[in-house]
């Protein structure tokens, strides 16, 4: 029962749409009628507002440390609090609030990482951060930093419970970044700060 009712808890919180809220504040348009129609920081940044993207980025990945952090406050089992930050991630991907079509998941991902333990989510971000600036492709790094991670949580003996984890957000964000690894072969992917005003697959 404690396990269900943290993971419906997580969720809720994973499913807070901040790239909308942030927008609508801001007296911004809608980030899913634009770009890549994501409703996430990188996408916002395409609206020309860095601050709007910056909290809409701080926002997201605060979804996944809190959950966390939450269940580690409460002394749960790691089992339970990995699945803290699964279900934190589960609702980003699939918001209740949003009818389920959430953001790729990048910043709550990071954000869950961190929860875990700030070497998995340090070692993430310096691969996201290389490969992003190297590239320009937001996609590609977070493609890269989802591979990172698990090794890195692996690396670091973080408990089986969380490097599980891990492995599934990577495979969820490979596979939400499906799209986007077409374009990356086509050689028509948006890169970071490209301003786009019609949406896109």
């Amino acid at each position: 029962m404690t396990i269900l009712l943290v993971a419906v808890a997580a969720y809720l919180i994973g499913s807070i749409p901040f790239a909308v809220l942030v927008s609508r504040i801001m007296g911004l348009a809608d980030p899913r009628g634009y770009g890549s129609g994501n409703p996430g920081a990188t996408n916002v940044l395409r609206s020309g507002n860095k601050a709007a993207a910056l909290l809409t980025l701080l926002g997201d990945a605060a979804k996944g440390t809190v959950a966390v952090v939450l269940a580690h406050h409460f002394q749960f089992d790691d089992l339970t609090i990995a699945t803290a930050g699964l279900f934190a991630f589960l609702g980003h991907l699939f918001p209740v609030t949003l009818g389920f079509k959430g953001g790729k998941g990048v910043a709550t991902a990071l954000g869950v990482l961190l929860g875990f333990g700030w070497k998995i989510a340090l070692g993430s971000l310096l691969v996201w951060l290389i490969v992003a600036i190297s590239t320009r492709l937001s996609s590609a790094a977070a493609l890269a930093a989802a591979v990172a991670a698990p090794i890195v949580a692996f690396l670091v003996a973080a408990p089986a419970s969380f490097v599980g984890v891990t492995v599934v957000m990577a495979a969820l964000l490979i596979w939400r970044h499906g799209p986007n690894i077409q374009r990356i072969l086509n050689g028509t992917e948006n890169r970071i700060g490209a301003k786009k005003t019609q949406k896109a697959d």
